[in-house]
């Protein structure tokens, strides 16, 4: 089973018109924004290309604290959220400032890479099932030759605390559970 051509976004703040969109009932009115700022950037993006996944896409705000959820699963044809979880930016992004984060698409810089990113096939590696990101954004054009993907890591929890969680080399690294339940919707969601 294959989470294939689904765009992921990775973000800090963006600025937008507010819409209600289920599953964003504790969320401030910026929150809101940022979110559908990214989401008319994604549905844009699709539109200019049909071999991107029109009913899925998977948005990552790293505006949110690393033990918040801030991997959210969301259905383009319904305008919801179908799944949310934890995700680690990478440590070589932390500034030493606890929330305050630094991106880069800097080779060997450890950080996370901020922009759009096609997910493209899995392979088994070192941390089990993981799926290969394509950067499509000049802020992350070097993702792919970076070998930063997306993948389960035993040291994220499955659930949301007050403090931060394991740190990755640059990627959207997740816990075994929730990677499960992301192939799980995407087979509901028939993507191919």
């Amino acid at each position: 089973m294959k989470i294939f051509n689904l765009i992921v976004l990775l973000s800090v703040s963006f600025f937008g018109s507010p819409k209600v969109i289920s599953g964003t009932e504790n969320w401030t009115a910026t929150d809101i924004e940022r979110f559908n700022s990214q989401l008319a950037t994604v549905k844009e993006k699709i539109k200019t290309s049909h071999s991107y996944n029109t009913k899925i896409a998977f948005f990552i705000d790293m505006k949110i604290k690393s033990g918040k959820n801030r991997f959210f699963v969301y259905d383009l044809e319904n305008d919801k959220i179908l799944d949310e979880g934890l995700v680690a930016h990478g440590c070589g992004s932390e500034t030493g400032i606890a929330g305050n984060l630094k991106f880069s698409n800097e080779p060997n810089s450890n950080a996370t890479s901020l922009g759009r990113c096609a997910i493209g096939k899995s392979y088994n590696g070192i941390f089990g099932k993981s799926y290969r990101l394509s950067g499509l954004d000049e802020t992350n054009s070097n993702v792919l030759k970076r070998a930063v993907v997306l993948h389960s890591y035993s040291a994220v929890p499955e659930q949301e605390q007050d403090y931060y969680i394991s740190r990755s080399h640059g990627c959207p690294m997740v816990n075994e559970v929730f990677l499960n339940d992301l192939k799980r919707l995407s087979t509901i969601q028939n993507l191919q």
